[in-house]
């Protein structure tokens, strides 16, 4: 299972999309405190309380613990990476694969991105943008990794309506 790591998330809105995307990829949720916002129906609502139920998230007070908890291959989305999401082989990953997000303000903390600087990307983007909505850059970066491992456990068809619903479909 991909691992989506959220470092001490601040807008309740990016978290709840970034749960409905979760979701659907089968990803795992991390979440790094302190949180901006509150875990609760009325703060995530219309982003993605619906998904929760479905949802496997984990709420860890620090990095450190964190650590203690989760071992594997890390990533570490940043700014300041060197190489873009799909310069990095995901299918030479031994263990299970943690993308790591920063705070929508300042991204992650320096400390820690300086001890992994060889496993940090940046999606490339014209170089006047510092940056993307959070949301976003997991899309991206899930995405990416999924494609290389050649999408495990998702489908590829229409499931809810049927793999032929146009072909069947009349006014």
């Amino acid at each position: 299972m991909l691992n989506i790591v959220l470092y001490e998330p601040e807008i309740p809105q990016n978290t709840g999309n970034i749960m409905r995307t979760c979701v659907a990829f089968h990803c795992r949720l991390h979440l790094i405190e302190p949180l901006g916002f509150y875990m609760d129906e009325k703060h995530l609502r219309r982003a993605g309380m619906d998904y929760r139920k479905e949802l496997e998230y984990h709420i860890y007070p620090n990095w450190e613990e964190f650590l203690k908890q989760n071992h594997g291959s890390f990533y570490f989305v940043t700014r300041y990476g060197k190489k873009s999401p799909d310069q990095f082989d995901y299918t030479q990953a031994e263990d299970e694969i943690y993308l790591v997000f920063g705070k929508e303000s300042t991204g992650i903390d320096k400390h820690i991105l300086k001890d992994h600087l060889e496993q940090c990307m940046r999606i490339p983007m014209i170089p006047e943008a510092r940056s993307l909505n959070l949301s976003n850059c997991v899309s991206i970066c899930v995405y990416e990794v999924l494609r290389q491992l050649n999408y495990p456990q998702l489908s590829s068809t229409e499931y809810l309506k049927g793999e032929d619903f146009l072909e069947q479909y009349e006014e």
